[in-house]
């Protein structure tokens, strides 16, 4: 496991794959939660590459409506919030074949019953509501699997629920490399601290699907509406009390997290005021927090093409790095048949 000071010794020497389905736009859970974390280290020098897992919403989605207009909407939230196209490479699943060629291969080194037990691979089957599910959600830990391993990633960001899913990447990486020879490195976990915040339904965490997230890009009188709208509770002093109070406390947190203090002391100053006087005060916290980003994200969506040329150069990258990857994998496996086409790892 990678730890902070890791990388605060050496973070020239790491390089870091993380990323997001294009589902929707991205909110203020995904900020706190991954995307401020990734900026952090992008800025401290860690070589960065962010994947738009395209290919991903096809795991448990019939259809594919408007894929396009999620990317973009990805990119504009990516941008927003301080990801770099000249420090980080922002590439998508689909336009890099030769990460995809890597997922036969890697089938072969995994087990059925290795992908019946990862609990992510369960929790989704169950999210989806349905009695069987389509080969590619079943087989998804080992396309993540792909994502990180084609770049040699030695960092990925994750939460501890994700931890399986890295440690099934280390494993293909393991087995791989002792069947065929040294070709992959094993990535590291590195672990953050993630608030846990709960959407304004206060029963679930905030999701883009349940429909009680506040997005990067909403209004400030969207935010005012949605916290206004957020649930509470009766007792009238504000406490920060996360297991008897989950959507005060929410509310508290966030406030907390904008404004960069302690959530105790939030609440403690807000106190007799209730309900209220914590919208308030969290609404004026949200929307003074993200009006810099918000500005920033209406300037890049008034240039379309600059996403575009954005994206094509992430994807070129990311082409080039997978290309000498797979090339490595085919003199490994003896199915090299012709030259190597170009490309760098």
């Amino acid at each position: 496991m990678v730890l902070p000071d890791d990388v605060r010794a050496a973070p020239t020497e790491l390089r870091m794959l993380t990323g997001d389905r294009p589902t929707g736009k991205l909110h203020i859970g995904h900020y706190f939660g991954s995307l401020r974390n990734r900026v952090r280290l992008q800025n401290q020098g860690l070589d960065t590459l962010v994947l738009i897992a395209d290919y991903q919403v096809l795991t448990d989605r019939d259809i594919s409506a408007d894929i396009s207009g999620h990317v973009e909407d990805l990119m504009l939230d990516y941008l927003a919030v301080g990801i770099s196209p000249q420090r980080s490479t922002i590439f998508a699943h689909s336009a890099v074949p030769a990460l995809n060629q890597l997922i036969v291969p890697f089938l072969s080194l995994v087990s059925t019953a290795e992908l019946d037990r990862n609990p992510t691979v369960k929790e989704e089957v169950a999210a989806a509501g349905r009695g069987a599910v389509s080969g590619l959600m079943y087989t998804y830990p080992v396309h993540q699997a792909a994502d990180i391993l084609f770049c040699h990633a030695n960092v990925v960001p994750v939460g501890s629920d994700q931890l399986p899913h890295l440690e099934l990447s280390r494993t293909i990486a393991r087995r791989f490399n002792a069947r065929y020879g040294e070709v992959f490195v094993e990535p590291r976990a590195l672990l953050s601290p993630v608030p846990r915040l709960l959407g304004t339904d206060a029963a679930s965490k905030m999701s883009k699907s349940r429909g009680n997230a506040i997005d990067l890009s909403a209004t400030a009188d969207e935010t005012a509406r949605l916290v206004r709208s957020a649930t509470t509770d009766a007792e009238r002093r504000i406490t920060y009390d996360p297991e008897h109070r989950p959507g005060v406390s929410t509310l508290v947190l966030l406030t907390a997290l904008c404004t960069a203090r302690d959530p105790h002391d939030v609440a403690a100053e807000i106190g007799d005021g209730g309900a209220a006087a914590l919208k308030r005060a969290a609404t004026e916290a949200i929307n003074e927090y993200f009006a810099p980003m918000r500005r920033r994200r209406a300037e890049f969506a008034a240039d379309r093409r600059y996403l575009r040329e954005a994206l094509a150069a992430g994807n070129e990258r990311a082409n080039r790095i997978a290309a000498a990857t797979l090339g490595r994998v085919r003199e490994a496996m003896g199915t090299r048949y012709g030259p190597n086409v170009g490309g760098v790892a």
